[in-house]
């Protein structure tokens, strides 16, 4: 699966939010190009020729190739929000939700791995305004996160000494999946997204919830 892949019904459908069609096939192209070559290795004329399109029909749509980085950046860290958000907000213990969280959220970096490599690996080319706009969400995932691992600490379900770095190690796990995921091989993404919500809650020490004191 790629950018472009099909989610179940009722799920998300990749670049919905872009429109015209004409908009939408140059991101998907900027998207495979800039997984394949790299940010700065790809030409507009390579994206527009992806999408087969004229290099002069790109910039219909986007005025450079740092804006359309930026709509893909956005899109997808948008995305990411949305799952580890509606996660921590869900009913249920610290342990259920973390691992929602973690299901959710890795099943996405491996369904969508070649668009979640250029949402997580091109960062450092967006220039310095779209670029602190997107650090603002990634800095919002990790406060959805660090906030499901304080529920658990706090109501014993947990053992989490560093709560900081205890967050960046489950996302950096959670998304260093984008990087190695392959339709070719042997587990598909909800079976990764189980095996790394069990290796997570491992990694918290989860225990059940402590039962309420009788009066």
């Amino acid at each position: 699966m790629d950018a472009a892949a099909a989610e179940p019904a009722g799920e998300y459908v990749p670049w919905s939010e872009v429109s015209p069609d004409a908009a939408r096939r140059l991101l998907i192209a900027a998207v495979e190009a800039f997984a394949e070559r790299g940010y700065h290795a790809t030409t507009t004329r390579d994206i527009a020729g992806r999408a087969g399109m004229s290099p002069a029909a790109l910039y219909i749509h986007y005025k450079t190739k740092e804006e359309l980085l930026h709509r893909i950046s956005r899109i997808g860290h948008d995305k990411a929000l949305e799952i580890l958000t509606t996660a921590a907000d869900g009913p249920g213990t610290a342990a259920k939700r973390l691992d929602a969280a973690v299901r959710s959220f890795v099943r996405w970096h491996a369904a969508h791995h070649t668009t979640a490599r250029v949402v997580q690996y091109e960062l450092d080319a967006l220039g310095p305004e779209h670029r602190a706009e997107i650090v603002a969400l990634r800095r919002q995932s990790d406060a959805a996160v660090r906030r499901i691992l304080a529920d658990g600490v706090a109501a014993g379900e947990f053992d989490v000494p560093d709560l900081p770095g205890t967050t960046l190690a489950v996302l950096s796990l959670c998304i260093d999946v984008a990087r190695w995921f392959s339709v070719a091989g042997t587990r598909a993404p909800d079976e990764v997204g189980a095996l790394y919500a069990d290796l997570v809650l491992r990694m918290v020490g989860a225990r059940p919830a402590a039962a309420p004191r009788s009066s």
